[in-house]
């Protein structure tokens, strides 16, 4: 019988103590891609000459004046949702307020903010719903730069303030400097 040409490598058969080696090696290294992700997405825009701006928060909804005649009770925010309203890639919020009261059912109001141009504090820039309208928002979400919700409403005075018997679904988007509200089916009976 013939010598291998290449001499025997004693040290290339694998012994328990290898494969538990790889095994820890391997658990380190998904360890450490699972401590080491990237931050969460933020939007940004080009600012004036080219640079990249600094991305914005949401306002802050708690933080913003509304324009309520609450006589002196406090406002209370309902609901809201945020999103890049305007395509400008800074993130709006909508929010859904109504005085506070004890008992009933006050109507709401919906308003849309921005971050005031200065200081911290959101500022209110459109009424999507005024208070007048005797209307309570349902439902209420903010996707691909449009805003919608659930209206319930009253068909006339006679109606107890506790059971609305309307129903609408509506959206609103930015176009042409104003939000454009469009009925989502037509107003029905509840």
């Amino acid at each position: 019988m013939q010598p291998p040409a290449v001499p025997d490598l004693a040290h290339t058969h694998a012994r328990p103590v290898h494969w538990l080696a790889t095994a820890t090696a391997m658990a380190a290294v998904v360890a450490a891609a699972g401590l080491l992700q990237p931050g969460p997405a933020t939007a940004t825009t080009a600012a004036p000459g080219g640079e990249p701006a600094v991305a914005r928060p949401a306002p802050d909804a708690s933080s913003a004046d509304y324009p309520l005649e609450c006589g002196g009770a406090p406002v209370k925010i309902a609901r809201r949702a945020s999103g890049d309203l305007d395509g400008d890639g800074n993130p709006e919020t909508v929010a859904v307020v109504h005085c506070e009261a004890g008992s009933g059912t006050p109507p709401h109001a919906v308003y849309v903010l921005t971050h005031a141009k200065t200081g911290p504090h959101a500022r209110v820039v459109a009424t999507l719903v005024e208070p007048s309208l005797q209307q309570n928002v349902a439902e209420l979400a903010v996707r691909d730069g449009a805003v919608t919700a659930t209206l319930l409403g009253y068909s006339s005075p006679e109606v107890p303030s506790c059971c609305p018997d309307e129903r609408e679904d509506v959206s609103w988007r930015w176009k042409g400097g104003s939000f454009v509200r469009a009925a989502r089916s037509d107003a029905q009976r509840v």
